[in-house]
């Protein structure tokens, strides 16, 4: 099945809206419904899942479309400029204030202010934050004048806020007024479809960027890896692993069958501070051992015979937990985990048998 691009004409940027699974279509489908409504919204999810996309789409479809689409990454910032960036403030406010300068929420009036990494917010800013809602208000630091503003706020965070709520770190009140839609967008693990549909668009783009004079897809074991990692970075991280296979690749006229998850693996990549000094104390211990120490005495046949069993007892159980945690990955597809354990299907399958493991996975 081709993509189904979730976008509209005002999205032509480098990450575009495209998916087809079920989950990814509610969640787009609840931000555009609730995109008409001058109402706050939250977008909840993992980093890479297009937060700010649905921020962007929340705004181009609302009636606010032509005012400003104004966006603070509220992690990016000092705890101590914060309340400044969002309110603005006078001159001689504060050292280093020579003049006044609008807040975001001015520079918003008419439209939509996004704030993304919003459980970063002092304590502080999100009393002020939690004023500018509830009155449509906002006071430059150093001022004692209000100024009406006229602002939609879309927010978005990766943490789960009624937890942060429950331990003191976010105000209740706020997330009250904040949270009249919620949209969490689901991560690329359980989008069923859309890792072959992504990484078909990335492909595409990239060999057009590289010149190539036609797209010649991905190798079967390409897609197979691509479609059993589990993608902690979502999208964004999908993008950067399928745009470096293409890049590497040498050879246009055929499938791109190589893909590299990490770019730092490397035989010579260099060994942090606490890899040397673990390595240091490792080579240092037989010395030790050697200086006054008393030797082992040798092992009897009986004695053999025991730490045999234990080992290969602990073998049997390593085997064990790699096969369950492969499968589980996999989401207990022999094939795929066959092809993730670097195993043939019938390897895997003989591995099964001697672990009575058959039954947990499907063919």
């Amino acid at each position: 099945m081709g993509a189904r691009p979730a976008t509209d004409g005002s999205m032509e940027r480098d990450n575009q809206f495209i998916g087809q699974s079920g989950a990814f279509l509610d969640s787009v489908e609840r931000a555009s419904r609730a995109a008409g409504l001058n109402r706050p919204v939250l977008v909840i999810g993992e980093r890479g899942t297009g937060k700010e996309l649905v921020a962007e789409r929340l705004h181009r479809l609302s009636p606010r479309w032509s005012g400003p689409l104004v966006t603070l990454n509220c992690a990016a910032l000092p705890e101590t400029l914060i309340e400044a960036e969002l309110f603005g403030h006078e001159a001689g406010a504060f050292t280093g204030a020579t003049k006044a300068r609008q807040g975001r929420f001015e520079e918003a009036d008419g439209g939509t202010l996004f704030l993304d990494e919003l459980a970063t917010l002092s304590a502080g800013a999100q009393e002020r934050l939690l004023r500018a809602v509830e009155y449509g208000e906002v006071t430059r630091i150093g001022s004692s004048r209000p100024i009406r503003v006229d602002v939609r706020i879309v927010a978005a965070t990766n943490e789960h806020l009624p937890d942060l709520v429950a331990a003191g770190r976010f105000r209740a009140d706020l997330l009250d007024r904040l949270s009249f839609e919620v949209v969490t967008l689901p991560p690329l693990r359980v989008r069923e479809g859309d890792v072959v549909v992504l990484a078909d668009h990335f492909g595409r783009r990239m060999a057009a960027e590289l010149d190539w004079p036609h797209w010649p897809g991905f190798g079967e074991a390409a897609m197979e890896v691509l479609q059993t990692h589990d993608w902690p970075g979502n999208i964004r991280e999908l993008r950067n692993v399928v745009e470096r296979a293409v890049y590497r690749w040498d050879d246009p006229e055929r499938p791109v069958d190589a893909i590299q998850f990490d770019p730092f693996d490397s035989p010579w990549r260099p060994k942090g501070e606490g890899a040397r000094r673990q390595g240091e104390a490792v080579a240092a211990a037989p010395a030790t051992a050697g200086q006054g120490a008393p030797a082992a005495p040798p092992a009897t046949p009986a004695a053999l015979s025991l730490e045999c069993d234990d080992f290969r007892a602990a073998c049997d159980a390593h085997e064990k937990a790699l096969l369950e945690a492969a499968l589980r990955r996999c989401r207990y597809n022999q094939r795929a985990t066959a092809a993730a354990l670097k195993l043939s299907y019938d390897q895997l399958r003989h591995a099964l048998r001697r672990h009575n493991m058959l039954d947990k996975a499907s063919a």
